[in-house]
């Protein structure tokens, strides 16, 4: 059983036992002298630029390409890259707007706005990107065409019914893909850290980064990925000797 686990059931039984003490049904809370286990931090990781390309290349004809292509070139986290909608997609201008996102309630996908002003945010596309979502668009809407449903689908990413997807189903589907696949093994969440790194490596501003991930500061995004800095101050002063001096 995990850490997160224990500590949810050492609280449902240290609250009972509170219950029961205010009644007068026991004397005193038992539970207040075990300690429930402390949360093991997650290790974060992150794909090279030769990985990630190497990965999108391996799944270009799996279902599930475009949502992951789309979480590892915005930093998107999983539930907002399937709460993600047309009307918040503009394809013209070549950019979107992040303001809702899925999760998972009592087993049910349900659809949730972002808490933050931070989380809302527009991230401006490439145009690659761009091109590999008028292609998922016109897909999407043949096989509308196709299955005789009337209505347009409101998620850019959809059940075949149209409704929005469940974000444990995309976690399960990429760790099937990553069963198969010969790239070194991450999670679907450090499709976000993958994008950071592969940014902050290419010498983009922090302030831009942390825009991008909707972080509340560039401060907190320097905290998180303070691992990626060394290397760029070695490489911050190899420019301002060539700058200065040349080669």
């Amino acid at each position: 059983m995990s850490p997160k686990s224990v500590r949810n059931i050492h609280g449902i039984i240290r609250k009972a036992l509170a219950d029961a003490m205010r009644k007068g049904s026991v004397t005193r809370n038992v539970a207040d002298l075990a300690d429930a286990p402390r949360a093991r931090g997650r290790k974060m990781d992150a794909w090279s630029a030769d990985e990630l390309r190497q990965f999108l290349t391996s799944i270009e004809d799996s279902d599930w390409y475009v949502p992951i292509y789309l979480a590892a070139n915005t930093g998107m986290r999983r539930g907002e890259v399937l709460g993600l909608t047309w009307r918040n997609v503009d394809l013209d201008n070549a950019r979107l707007v992040v303001e809702q996102q899925v999760q998972s309630v009592e087993y049910e996908a349900s659809v949730a706005d972002e808490k933050t002003t931070g989380s809302r945010r527009t991230i401006d596309l490439d145009p690659r990107t761009v091109a590999v979502l008028k292609t998922w668009r016109r897909q999407q809407l043949e096989r509308r065409l196709s299955t005789g449903r009337r209505s347009a689908d409101e998620f850019v990413f959809t059940h075949p019914e149209g409704g929005p997807i469940h974000p444990d189903l995309f976690s399960q589907s990429w760790s099937r893909l990553m069963d198969k696949s010969d790239v070194r093994r991450i999670r679907l969440h450090d499709l976000r850290h993958t994008h950071a790194s592969v940014l902050l490596k290419a010498g983009v501003p922090v302030k831009v980064v942390s825009e991008r991930l909707g972080h509340s500061s560039p401060a907190f995004t320097m905290t998180v990925y303070q691992h990626v800095l060394p290397g760029m101050q070695a490489d911050a002063a190899a420019a301002f000797g060539e700058a200065v001096f040349g080669r």
